[in-house]
């Protein structure tokens, strides 16, 4: 009889463990999974129909000016819209442009941050710590209207702080926006500035979870700070350094419009230096509008994009098939 009744519990424990988990994973898939599931087919997938756009002479009709009947009946032109990209005479500037500055940009910003982080991560003072970053972090939720307003007090040819102080120590004010050759050093702080933060924050969370005896062990054995970094820090970092290579690297044929377009105040004295893909589709299909060239580019960008992630991960595999992202 009372095996009977052990028997009974241990069936009604394990529907009850059984049910619990069911509404667990229920719970998981309503709340958590399917409202993410769902604005990602929306916003994602469900658009990449426009993808048809780079391969028509996309026309507004009058008649019924809805954006499927203009599509259905816009006529085929198959890759002459992707002609405008190399066929000019500015494919040649903003291709180099586009590459060098992110070429730059994924070293200078992967060496700045992660100094960075080693540095705040050496700070004894937690609060001046938290200080920092929180100063450092800032920049990345202004948007590049209001940072353009902070450069253009300091280079202003008329009101400018930094004219100001040259004229006031005797020497000739310098037009920023009239000289393209200042202008890859200025973008350049101006990213370094906005970006390092976030990405310090992210190789700072990486080296706090470092086991702690590894530093102590390496500390009662003579190890200075120079050489817990390179025998512990970077080492244990490098899969958060190869993943953000990798992912840097497949933006690397994409631009940061806002940096290139509205900081420059889009002097056209500075394209030579400032004219980058994104800037230069978006001045082509607001003199010529239209949307299958513009279409066209960010195609040319992705693709470009995947197969830089693709080669990029398959390096990094051969190097350290842990650190790869896929």
């Amino acid at each position: 009889m009372g095996l009977e009744t052990a028997e009974n519990k241990g069936t009604k424990k394990e529907k009850r463990q059984l049910l619990t988990s069911k509404n667990s994973k229920t719970l998981l898939l309503t709340t958590m999974v399917l409202p993410g599931a769902i604005w990602f087919f929306l916003l994602r997938y469900v658009p990449m129909a426009g993808i048809v756009l780079a391969f028509k002479n996309y026309k507004v009709y009058t008649k019924k000016p809805t954006f499927w009947n203009n599509l259905i009946h816009s006529k085929w032109v198959g890759f002459k819209n992707f002609e405008f990209l190399f066929k000019t005479t500015d494919s040649r500037i903003y291709i180099r442009n586009t590459l060098v500055y992110n070429i730059c940009w994924i070293i200078l910003g992967l060496v700045v941050s992660v100094a960075f982080a080693i540095i705040l991560n050496e700070l004894t003072k937690k609060f001046l710590a938290k200080f920092y970053q929180t100063l450092m972090f800032f920049p990345y939720f202004l948007s590049w209207v209001v940072a353009s307003y902070f450069v253009l007090a300091f280079l202003d040819p008329t009101r400018g702080l930094i004219d100001n102080y040259l004229i006031s120590h005797g020497k000739d004010a310098i037009d920023w926006y009239n000289q393209a050759g200042y202008w890859p050093v200025i973008l350049t702080l101006c990213n370094v500035w906005k970006n390092t933060g976030y990405s310090t924050i992210l190789y700072l969370a990486a080296i706090t979870g470092i086991d702690p005896t590894l530093y102590e062990a390496a500390e009662i054995d003579g190890a200075g700070k120079w050489q817990q970094i390179k025998n512990i820090t970077l080492p244990a970092i490098r899969p958060m350094i190869s993943i953000l290579l990798i992912m840097n690297v497949g933006k690397i044929f994409n631009s940061d419009f806002g940096l290139f377009f509205t900081v420059p105040m889009n002097s056209g004295s500075l394209f030579s230096t400032t004219q980058v893909i994104d800037t230069y589709i978006y001045r082509v299909m607001t003199a010529t509008n239209n949307i299958g060239m513009s279409t066209a580019g960010s195609i040319m960008q992705n693709l470009v994009g995947f197969v830089f992630i693709v080669v990029a991960n398959r390096i990094v595999r051969k190097i350290d098939e842990d650190s790869s992202l896929f």
